[in-house]
């Protein structure tokens, strides 16, 4: 439930359209049911193949499901995961999947029945009261559907129809500019490079993606760094790192797969180290369920060494921290900094250390929650460490310093030596299965002009210059009536976004949404004034053309590059793959267009040449591609080489945060995800590694926050925030759950609790929503 309507800014914003709870569903306790308790088994393990069992047992198509497990993630004609970017294990592992992946699949598999008889049985307006679990529970999407706001029904349009909706709407535009076409990670490389193309030559950089939700602090804190917004190191690095750092990552949910790797790292004597406010299921122990002995004898691999609960917004004051140990150590033996890396290849090392030798122990103790002992102790596994990667996830971008936080890392890597040398250097960690691919490949609102150029020249086209916009800055010119176009390829942009209300009454302002999915979601039932529905292919689905089966590529979270293929018949024979939707709108856009469009779709070959000669390290695209284990893209930053102004790599010089502290009787709440779903997929109420099952509305606390408010397990409270314009946002009918988290700190559920971060909450420094590092009260129920 939430708050009473009030416009001014001093009490609470009423949250229209708030995220439904999910029913259990037969999937667990019977709705209302729900229970906690501590967690001690390890991650993975029979919990996971259990999981997997049960997963198969209920899927639309079991004998599918269990036959994607043989071919997920390989290179032998298989398909690549449509889950996290995880890199593929190089050895050909027969069994590289992972239960959440196991899960992601099963759940695309389902057949098609959310067609013309379910939407003609069905109001939008009805839709709208079911939970997010029921309407994806429906099934595939069957064929493209159109709106109609006389019924207040989709109904079904053709293909032809369709596309001449998209293409008279974005051509009555007064410009552009009025349009927006968003993606999210699951599109391919080659559908990406369409669309930006199509785009472009529509006029227009409006190009919001999911990254500007998640790591675009990454990106702008690595180019200004390093030269690139890629990490660095790949997998055979994993396997010599001395030290694997962790960062706001919860290794066991986001990126199951990474697991056997920290196994492997502990199994060499590895230092494994964990940085987060909570602490996490993969931070202890693991048994990888593809070794099947450990399985048989329930024999466990440490997965962590060191556990340091940082406070939210406590990371940069934390490594800055570890930097001072090292300036302090340096004192004493000079060859405990790398000089000849730093005199060759950096810059801005004085300034920097001058920084950090002012800073206070102190302040930095109290920022990062940590003691001076916690502090140092961490400053000598780094010191003991030849070799350091440090990787990080959403728990480091989402703040308003995220840019900086990030920058503090490659800072202390810089000191060591630890890029550009084997078993070292940073690693983000990516989220989505090809997230990193979609900005390789052109989908970015702020474009290069080394790639304008070469778009230019190549396609025949003459791209815009000036930047477009992001996601938070097209919600807010869709609620101001200047965009009137909304495009959507992939993801659920009503329940991902922030402030859902506010971004709900933006979707409707527009004339024409068009959403292209796989599946029935939130986002389809709030639309724009007319509203099409384009149900595509998805990642396991074969993708036959006029030119034969065709394969797409994707880019991991490592810059591996490799192909993939559709194992199964598609579910409906109204699905179209993402390049032929794209191909189809963009050619009723532009009656005039030049570019071969339909020569495209029947063939990706083309797609693939055209790629080759427009993007830097796809030479030979097609070939490398169909490489037993495709190719990494260069990085030059790994060789040394950086691209930034002074041509080497820069420390930051930013200052310590000043928001760490949320106030008397406030906490800093950061969202998290459940282990059973996958971004704004529920699978399930339950979230295995927090011991909780039956219930997403919850709250972790700190047991002596609880006491202060006088707040027992499972009492009832109301979580407000307080958002950067004074406005207030309040969720109510929540349950206290008290958890292994710092003082004054909380953690829940996203998408649920997006609803509390405000549209202005966003990151001044990368355009974020700051949806891990929202200030809020939470009070007993009224």
């Amino acid at each position: 439930m939430t708050s009473p309507t009030d416009d001014s800014h001093d009490r609470e914003q009423r949250m229209l359209g708030a995220v439904p709870n999910v029913p259990a569903l037969g999937r667990g306790p019977a709705p209302g049911r729900y229970s906690r308790h501590d967690y001690h088994h390890p991650a993975a393990g029979w919990g996971a193949a259990r999981s997997v069992a049960h997963v198969l047992e209920r899927a639309g198509e079991p004998l599918e499901g269990f036959r994607a497990m043989f071919v997920m993630n390989h290179q032998d004609g298989g398909f690549d995961c449509p889950g996290c970017a995880w890199p593929d294990d190089p050895s050909g592992l027969r069994l590289d999947i992972c239960e959440n992946g196991t899960k992601h699949v099963t759940w695309e598999l389902a057949p098609a029945k959310a067609g013309r008889d379910f939407f003609a049985a069905h109001t939008v307006s009805e839709l709208a009261g079911w939970s997010d679990y029921d309407l994806e529970a429906v099934g595939r999407l069957a064929e493209p559907m159109s709106y109609n706001p006389v019924s207040d029904r989709y109904e079904p349009i053709s293909w032809a129809d369709a596309f001449a909706l998209a293409g008279s709407a974005l051509r009555g535009l007064a410009g552009p500019h009025q349009a927006s076409f968003y993606t999210s990670g699951r599109l391919s490389n080659e559908a990406t490079f369409l669309y930006q193309l199509w785009v472009r030559e529509f006029g227009t950089n409006n190009l919001p993606d999911c990254s500007n939700m998640c790591h675009e602090a990454s990106g702008r804190a690595l180019t200004a760094a390093i030269g690139s917004g890629k990490g660095t190191v790949d997998l055979d690095d994993w396997e010599q790192a001395d030290a694997i750092w962790l960062m706001g990552d919860n290794a066991a949910t986001n990126a199951p797969r990474m697991l056997t790797w920290l196994a492997e790292a502990d199994r060499r004597g590895a230092q494994l180290v964990h940085i987060n406010p909570l602490i996490e299921a993969a931070s202890r122990r693991t048994i990888v369920p593809h070794e099947f002995v450990n399985m048989a004898t329930f024999h466990t691999t440490e997965t962590g060494t060191m556990n340091v609960q940082v406070r939210i917004g406590g990371d940069l004051a934390l490594l800055r921290g570890v930097a001072k140990a090292v300036f302090e150590a340096a004192e004493k033996d000079p060859d405990v900094l790398d000089r000849d890396f730093i005199e060759r290849y950096t810059h801005g090392v004085d300034e920097y250390r001058a920084l950090v030798e002012a800073t206070s122990w102190a302040d930095l103790v109290r920022d990062a929650g940590v003691d001076e002992a916690g502090i140092r102790a961490l400053a000598d596994s780094y010191l003991g460490s030849k070799r350091v990667i440090i990787a990080w996830c959403l728990g480091l971008t989402q703040h308003e310093h995220g840019v900086d936080t990030v920058a503090e890392i490659v800072n202390l890597l810089l000191l060591r030596g630890n890029i550009g040398r084997e078993g070292a250097g940073p690693c983000p960690i990516r989220g989505h299965s090809n997230v990193q691919g979609n900005r390789t490949c052109g989908i970015n609102h702020r474009p290069d002009k080394v790639f304008l150029d070469r778009l230019a020249e190549v396609c025949g086209i003459d791209p815009p210059r000036e930047h477009g916009l992001g996601t938070v800055e097209t919600i807010e010119a869709m609620r101001r009536g200047d965009l009137k176009v909304f495009v959507a390829l992939g993801g659920n942009f009503a329940l991902a976004t922030p402030d859902q209300p506010y971004t709900y009454e933006a979707l409707r302002n527009c004339d024409l949404t068009v959403q292209v999915s796989t599946k029935l979601n939130r986002s389809h039932l709030v639309h724009g004034k007319r509203a099409l529905i384009l149900p595509c292919l998805a990642r396991t689905d074969k993708d036959d053309q006029a030119g034969g089966v065709q394969g797409v590529t994707v880019e991991d979270a490592m810059s591996m590059v490799h192909i993939s293929y559709g194992m199964k018949k598609p579910s409906s024979p109204h699905l179209r793959s993402e390049c032929a939707i794209i191909a189809g709108m963009a050619a009723a856009t532009l009656p005039d267009t030049k570019t071969p469009w339909q020569d495209y779709v029947d063939d990706y070959d083309r797609i693939r040449d055209t790629m080759a000669r427009v993007l830097d390290g796809f030479e030979d695209f097609n070939a490398r591609a169909r490489h037993p284990h495709g190719f990494r893209l260069r990085q030059l930053a790994r060789e040394r080489v950086f691209q930034t102004p002074s041509g080497r790599a820069e420390f930051s010089p930013a200052p310590l945060p000043d928001d760490v502290d949320p106030g008397e009787g406030r906490l800093l709440l950061t969202t998290v995800r459940a282990h059973d779903q996958f971004n704004t997929t529920i699978y399930s109420n339950d979230d295995r590694y927090r011991g909780i099952q039956g219930i997403r509305t919850v709250v972790f606390l700190n047991e002596q926050d609880m006491r202060d408010r006088g707040l027992e397990d499972f009492d009832l409270v109301d979580i407000t925030s307080f958002s950067k314009d004074g406005t207030r946002r309040t969720v109510y009918g929540y349950r206290a759950v008290r958890h292994q988290i710092p003082p004054s700190c909380a953690a829940g559920y996203m998408p649920e609790l997006n609803v509390l971060c405000g549209i202005a909450d966003v990151s001044t420094q990368s355009g974020q929503p700051v949806t891990k590092h929202l200030v809020v009260e939470v009070t007993p129920a009224r």
